[in-house]
């Protein structure tokens, strides 16, 4: 597995409460991949996953100053990202949920691979909170127990629905791989 630049030192967050441009970029670098792919993984649409993005980074700009180092300042961004999805679906404002491909398909598709068609396939199998925990450990490389304090949930639930979550992506692309 290719190493995670999600985790950053919480300094940074007390220093951007006291305002620092330069660690609210750094922030921005090393988490919004991992904050834009959980959103993804909820709200199912590309636009309001970006949406929820922006609102994150601005929320915790803004609550930079209430922020109590805990060691796992990833956590507390990923919880901000999830209630703000939360939100949003409570207020009815979720778009349809588009295809994150759907973009490419009348323009040049050389970017799209037959990989990432079959993988996103595969990830619809999923239950919502096997793509979330699958979304969360791959993109993020947070712990199991991180994940479950994220989704409020027992880390052998965590544990469980992973492993679960596994089987079902690797059968699912097997059998893919078997009809083409």
């Amino acid at each position: 597995m290719s190493e995670h630049v999600t985790q950053f030192d919480e300094n940074l967050i007390i220093r951007m409460a006291d305002g620092d441009g330069n660690a609210f970029q750094e922030i921005y670098q090393h988490t919004s991949s991992a904050v834009y792919g959980f959103a993804l993984s909820i709200l199912k649409n590309k636009h309001d996953a970006e949406d929820v993005m922006h609102d994150t980074f601005l929320k915790a700009y803004s609550g930079a100053i209430t922020y109590k180092p805990m060691g796992k300042p990833l956590a507390w961004i990923l919880t901000i990202t999830r209630n703000l999805c939360y939100n949003k679906i409570r207020a009815g404002k979720v778009c349809e949920e588009v295809s994150e491909y759907d973009s490419f398909t009348a323009g040049d598709n050389s970017d799209i691979t037959a990989d990432m068609i079959v993988l996103e396939a595969a990830m619809k199998t999923l239950a919502f909170e096997e793509r979330q925990i699958v979304i969360l450990h791959a993109l993020t490389g947070l712990k199991h127990r991180e994940i479950a304090d994220i989704l409020e949930v027992p880390t052998g639930t965590v544990l469980s629905k992973y492993n679960r979550a596994i089987k079902k992506l690797r059968s699912d692309i097997e059998g893919r791989g078997e009809m083409i």
